[in-house]
């Protein structure tokens, strides 16, 4: 890799059930807490699956101090803008803009991207017009009679997909390249790994990338429950006995920068970004093939873009999701890439929750963490490996990194497949 091409974490932030800040969620995964717990944002008593992991107690204000943007924006856009703002602060962006000459300034604010992650499928946003449907009974003459009644005007607006991307530039005056994914599960890693390919194409200097989702709602637990998905015990990945994924929700966040600029600051460099391949499997929306195709052709390809060999990864952060047929077929992907020799394999859904479009972001916020601290935390829900997994170094016990690179994986519905590759930084 050319040092033009090398790319600069120098922020990050996160917010989820586990704790509204990095060193918070790190705490609790390190200490073997999850956050899962009973549903409290509907009566759930009598659904089969009543667990989650979700963010309690925090009022929007503690998220977005503007309480006119709450009328303008959703609880997962509200998440996202937090966790941005955290990465931002740490990146110490501000107060080096600050030092700069005018025509300095808005050079720099108009090579600075943005660049989001966002969940888009949601169903909360429709809820509103259920009022107004039921005593219609069919009759649309009712429903638009009713209609303006009940949905607030801001509908639109606080159910596009890119908010985020639009208030963080707003808030700081950052006025570059930008994009929205929403691709499932894989829209945070996919959001970050466009952001790094815009930097090594030189169509920015610097991106804040934030993703962000709240899946947890009535509807989407029942469809994913009549798919089989949802355990009704907890999120054990990689145990005889697990029985599928418990969603959470949440936001996470880093700053890309070109290497070269991020040390010409004098910025902390908490890791940098490697490289990244995605591969489909063209099989289904919800099938998972056995053998972990994708997932090992996505990992081969970032040992490719990264340039870098798989005996140089010294953990694994997996997807681990809990379901049997994607934890099965990961693992086998793992064992085939790396020739039945991986180094430590972690997972963090089991105390965080599935966050879907940030999930793959969030792991890798906490995959720089674990190679700053020289952990691969256990996995404290997992009582008894399966017996596929016998060769995978999956523990309950903490591990130690093999080295400081770390390989994070995430799968997403439609056969998708990311794996990016991150290096851990120079933090004084």
């Amino acid at each position: 890799m050319k040092a033009s091409d090398r790319v600069a974490i120098t922020g990050t932030g996160a917010i989820c059930g586990a704790g509204l800040s990095v060193d918070a969620i790190w705490s609790s995964v390190v200490n073997g807490q999850s956050a899962i717990a009973p549903i409290e944002q509907w009566d759930a008593s009598c659904w089969p699956v009543r667990l989650s992991a979700e963010i309690r107690d925090v009022d929007n204000r503690t998220l977005v101090e503007d309480r006119k943007l709450h009328k303008m924006v959703s609880r997962t856009d509200l998440l996202g803008l937090f966790a941005a703002n955290q990465a931002v602060e740490q990146s110490g962006l501000l107060p080096y803009r600050d030092t700069l000459a005018d025509a300095a300034k808005k050079e720099f604010n108009d090579r600075v991207g943005i660049f989001a992650g966002s969940g888009g499928g949601n169903y909360r946003s429709n809820y509103e017009f259920l009022p107004a449907m039921a005593p219609a009974e069919g009759d649309l003459r009712h429903f638009g009679g009713e209609f303006s009644s009940w949905v607030n005007p801001m509908w639109l607006l606080r159910a596009l997909p890119n908010n985020v991307i639009c208030h963080v530039g707003i808030r700081y005056g950052f006025k570059g390249t930008n994009a929205c994914v929403t691709n499932q599960c894989v829209s945070g890693v996919v959001a970050m790994a466009e952001a790094a390919a815009a930097l090594r194409n030189d169509e920015a200097d610097r991106a804040v990338v934030a993703s962000h989702d709240t899946p947890l709602e009535p509807e989407s637990s029942h469809y994913y429950y009549q798919l089989g998905l949802l355990s009704e015990d907890t999120l054990r990945p990689f145990d005889r006995d697990r029985s599928g994924m418990l969603f959470g929700e949440g936001a996470a966040a880093v700053v890309l920068e070109k290497m070269d600029m991020a040390k010409a600051r004098g910025a902390t460099v908490l890791g940098e970004f490697l490289g990244s391949g995605c591969a489909t499997e063209a099989s289904g929306i919800v099938d998972i093939r056995s053998d972990g195709d994708g997932v090992s052709r996505a990992i081969q390809l970032a040992l490719v873009d990264a340039g870098i060999s798989a005996e140089e990864v010294g953990l694994i952060v997996a997807h681990g999701n809990g379901t049997p047929a994607s934890d099965a077929s990961e693992a086998d992907a793992i064992l085939r890439v790396f020739e039945n020799r991986p180094p430590p394999v972690t997972g963090f859904k089991w105390a965080v929750g599935h966050l879907i479009a940030a999930s793959g972001a969030l792991d890798l916020v906490l995959a720089l963490r674990a190679l700053r601290d020289g952990i691969a935390p256990g996995i404290a829900t997992l009582n008894v490996v399966g017996p596929q997994f016998d060769t995978l170094p999956v523990s309950k016990q903490p591990q130690t990194p093999k080295s400081d690179i770390a390989l994070v994986i995430c799968r997403g519905f439609g056969g998708m497949n990311v794996a990016l590759l991150i290096r851990a930084g120079t933090e004084s």
